[in-house]
């Protein structure tokens, strides 16, 4: 079965900047640019673990809140607390979405998802998404505007980081059809020894099978 984007709810979001990611290093960026882009990898390379609080805000202005975890390679999970109990999760091997209200389980492979991309060991910005547009202010802050190569009107995404200390503070998803959903990291830290359960979500809709 194929799963479009929209489809996981949050997880939209999350894997629409993941598809941004990934930006290539073109002949309009200057060296200023690419040096840039080559910061925010590196940063994003460096959190191999990590957890905090996000808000989401729709394109209606409609705001969803929760908290996340990642830990690469392969895994991460989105836990909304509205509307409670939404929950998406990349155990290593798919991307899962539970909506408790809809009592509905969907699932994609993670290779098949951008979301790979991101949560590979080691993530690369110098290939596969064309990077349109590298801002930066006098206080270290820059955003990064990119979609993909390949399918450029499907939309775009802006990646804004802090510059002091460096971190990943937002961003913002433009769709084909110019509807806007921003996420914005409250909070976001390091984090270790994270609980092997917080990746582990099994189809709640599944009924026991009887012997």
């Amino acid at each position: 079965m194929t799963i479009s984007r929209r489809a996981f709810g949050f997880s939209a979001a999350a894997l629409a900047i993941i598809a941004a990611a990934p930006a290539s290093a073109q002949s309009n960026l200057s060296a200023e640019d690419q040096a840039t882009l080559r910061q925010a990898q590196a940063y994003l390379t460096a959190l191999t673990a990590a957890q905090g609080n996000f808000i989401e805000t729709g394109p209606g202005g409609q705001q969803r809140s929760g908290k996340f975890w990642l830990q690469r390679p392969g895994k991460m999970r989105f836990e909304y607390s509205d509307p409670a109990g939404l929950l998406v999760v990349a155990d290593g091997n798919n991307v899962k979405r539970y909506d408790p209200r809809l009592n509905v389980f969907r699932q994609v492979p993670l290779a098949a998802t951008p979301l790979s991309t991101f949560l590979a060991r080691e993530v690369r910005l110098d290939q596969g998404v064309r990077v349109d547009r590298v801002t930066r202010m006098a206080s270290g802050a820059f955003a990064i505007t990119a979609r993909d190569a390949s399918k450029p009107a499907e939309g775009s995404v802006i990646l804004a980081f802090a510059g002091s200390p460096l971190r990943l503070q937002e961003w913002t998803i433009t769709d084909a059809q110019g509807s806007r959903t921003r996420i914005q990291l409250t909070s976001l830290q390091p984090a270790s020894s994270l609980a092997a359960s917080l990746f582990q979500l099994r189809d709640p809709t599944r009924r026991p099978s009887r012997n």
